[in-house]
């Protein structure tokens, strides 16, 4: 009887798996280079059309004639998208051109450029207004708006709705030069009037306590109208002073401000004894709350309507106090535009007049 001979099984080799761990540190290194990448040449082409702009600029006024600049505009972009394609066309030039002119320093575009692309200054050229262009430049700068973000908050006209633009524009300069330089932020870029709560899907008839529980059932929505930098920390705070209860509505914190933000919510107009009220809560949580690396609390009275006159009068800012009137339907923009424009001409007015008493007052004694 014979024996089959049988071939000997071949072994597979064995095949180690990579540690999930290390993959998982690899695809970030990845991940991170790309965007790092990414964002150096987006900085260096938008640094790049700033320069060609700049340079077109200067070649075209050092000319008399207009046409001719009209002329080496065309000629120009019919050479450079035979050279580099049609990111040069004459449309683009002359983007680039107005991007030189409306900011003139090379200096701040670089700053800006960490954080914004080519899209997001394309935004930003047809504002007119350069206090207005400058704010929304430097928010989105330190706050890390996309540009869509950038484009919401300029339709929803955040620039008329702070405090920064009713303030003489000197002073308004050295607030915005201050988050430049030093990434200090000041209490009138952060809080706006009016704020719009439409998303909150109110009745025409509510309370307090339904306008509260509107808010915390959509937080997110309500914590990305008051802006970035926000955090929620707790509703209907409780408060015991001269052994009674006293209940705060809702209470936040500002991580760029290092402060506690409380808010009251009030249905009506607003009344110089709210004042008083929030000043008592926000010495006790100064009191109480407060933590050794914190600035002092700041209040914020919502007011279904506000009071400009009595704030004026009653110097609450001076107080830490700032009041913003809540819309619980969003306006059509031209009677939003309309209401805010007239807003600022009312507090520019009553702060020139102060300045002017103050003038007085210091030229009798002296």
């Amino acid at each position: 009887m014979t024996r089959k001979l049988t071939k000997p099984v071949a072994k597979k080799p064995m095949v180690s798996t990579a540690p999930p761990a290390l993959i998982a540190d690899l695809r970030e290194l990845i991940a991170e280079a790309r965007q790092s990448v990414a964002a150096t040449v987006n900085a260096g082409l938008t640094l790049l059309y700033w320069r060609i702009g700049k340079r077109i600029v200067n070649e075209v006024l050092g000319q008399e004639r207009a046409a001719y600049g009209q002329q080496i505009v065309v000629s120009l972009a019919r050479q450079l998208v035979d050279e580099h394609g049609p990111s040069f066309g004459e449309k683009n030039l002359r983007r680039m051109m107005q991007f030189a002119v409306v900011f003139p320093k090379e200096e701040i575009v670089v700053s800006l450029i960490r954080q914004l692309s080519w899209t997001h200054f394309t935004a930003l050229l047809p504002i007119k207004n350069p206090l207005q262009r400058d704010f929304y430049a430097e928010l989105c700068r330190a706050e890390g708006w996309s540009v869509s973000r950038l484009r919401q908050k300029i339709d929803s006209m955040l620039f008329e709705r702070t405090a920064v633009s009713r303030k003489p524009e000197e002073l308004a300069r050295k607030e915005l030069d201050a988050l430049r330089n030093d990434d200090q932020w000041m209490p009138d870029m952060v809080f706006r009037d009016p704020y719009i709560l439409d998303f909150l899907k109110l009745s025409d008839s509510y309370s307090e306590r339904d306008l509260e529980a509107a808010i915390l059932h959509d937080i997110e929505a309500f914590l990305l109208e008051m802006g970035t930098g926000f955090s929620f920390v707790t509703r209907q705070k409780r408060m015991v002073i001269d052994g009674e209860d006293h209940t705060l509505d809702l209470l936040f914190y500002h991580r760029r401000l290092r402060r506690l933000v409380a808010v009251e919510l009030k249905l009506g107009k607003f009344k110089a004894a709210y004042k008083g009220q929030m000043e008592l809560y926000l010495r006790w949580l100064e009191e109480n709350e407060q933590e050794s690396t914190e600035e002092s609390p700041l209040g914020l009275i919502l007011c279904a309507e506000g009071g400009q006159e009595s704030i004026a009068l009653l110097r609450l800012d001076q107080a830490g106090i700032r009041v913003g009137q809540y819309l619980t339907e969003l306006p059509p923009k031209k009677v939003l535009e309309r209401k805010l424009h007239e807003s600022i001409a009312l507090s520019r007015a009553l702060l020139e007049s102060r300045s002017k008493r103050k003038a007085r007052k210091n030229s009798m004694t002296s």
